[in-house]
């Protein structure tokens, strides 16, 4: 076995050559600061013991399940959730599929059920709103109890505040529709981002002096419409470069209904080429997208953009 490891659901753990594991378990849609205490404190407590730091969480989400018409719009994809949980210094990922029968497991049999899967558990790290079980029924005060009974220890990790309430997922999908990036990054403890591969584009940017790298990128969750100051990193890059970018549905130069699309303008030289993939981190929102009355005054709309956010990079702004 070659760690850190991903696994694709319980049913594929069985059989690994695991070390005392500390297990935290959510969804972590997003991984902000508050499921970063959650899952470093699994981290710290297996470097202490000698043991092994894991994490399972679950895919699609509950809502796609209870709400199939209406599912919750995510932050993070799968992959790019998983990424992140690495570079926190899990060991392990374990995606559950979220399932009819995974369900309808009764809260008190969760823990059990857990522990079938994973003989080698030590400990459970969860936050303190953590709700399980069929019908959510199952609570941190149930984990305890179950976990007592199993030899495990159970800790329950205080909610993280920012500016006085409670930081969630639900909280920062908020901000990100509304173009809130301060709040929504600070939350998050990073940058919200982007990723995926440049795209071949209609040229029209460079027509106009802004010549743009266009991403391939649908998120679960669309950000607000509209121009951003962001910063782009990606392999040929030495590091973050800034930029300008536009994200929606282009309605002055669009006549059909058309897919949003993400379009970024390097402020400095480009050395980036279609096909190569792209991480753009969103910093600062500038403005609403808008239609303009003529492609005329869409470019001097898009040299005041590139202004603003020349401003907004320059030391000490």
């Amino acid at each position: 076995m070659i760690w850190p490891a991903q696994f694709s659901g319980l049913a594929a753990v069985a059989g690994s050559p695991w070390k005392p594991l500390h297990l935290a378990i959510g969804m972590f849609d997003g991984v902000h600061l508050g499921h970063r205490a959650v899952i470093g404190a699994a981290v710290q407590s297996a470097r202490r013991a000698g043991g092994q730091a894991g994490v399972l969480t679950f895919w699609p989400h509950p809502s796609a399940l209870f709400r199939p018409d209406n599912p919750t719009r995510l932050i993070m994809d799968d992959a790019a959730r998983t990424r992140a949980l690495f570079e926190l210094g899990v060991d392990a990922v374990i995606v559950e599929p979220f399932t009819p029968d995974f369900m309808h497991i009764r809260a008190e049999d969760f823990l059990p059920h857990v522990r079938r899967h994973l003989p080698q558990l030590a400990g459970v790290y969860a936050g303190e709103n953590f709700r399980f079980g069929q019908g959510r029924q199952g609570d941190v005060a149930l984990l305890v109890r179950t976990g007592r009974a199993l030899g495990l220890e159970v800790f329950s990790t205080p909610r993280v505040n920012f500016n006085g309430e409670p930081i969630s997922s639900s909280r920062i999908r908020t901000c990100l529709e509304a173009g809130g990036m301060e709040e929504a990054n600070a939350m998050l403890g990073r940058a919200y981002a982007a990723e995926g591969p440049v795209v071949p584009g209609r040229q029209l940017g460079r027509t106009l002096g802004f010549p743009t790298l266009n991403l391939a990128w649908q998120p679960g969750l669309a950000p607000r419409f509209g121009v951003y100051a962001v910063q782009v990193t990606g392999a040929k890059s030495a590091g973050p470069l800034p930029a300008v970018a536009n994200f929606g549905l282009r309605p002055t130069v669009e006549t059909a209904a058309v897919a949003p699309l993400l379009e970024v303008h390097l402020l400095v030289g480009c050395p980036f080429d279609a096909g190569d993939p792209l991480t753009v981190k969103w910093l600062h929102f500038l403005r609403p997208e808008k239609k303009f009355s003529s492609v005329d005054e869409l470019r001097t709309q898009m040299v005041r953009d590139r202004d603003a956010a020349e401003d907004f990079f320059r030391p000490g702004a």
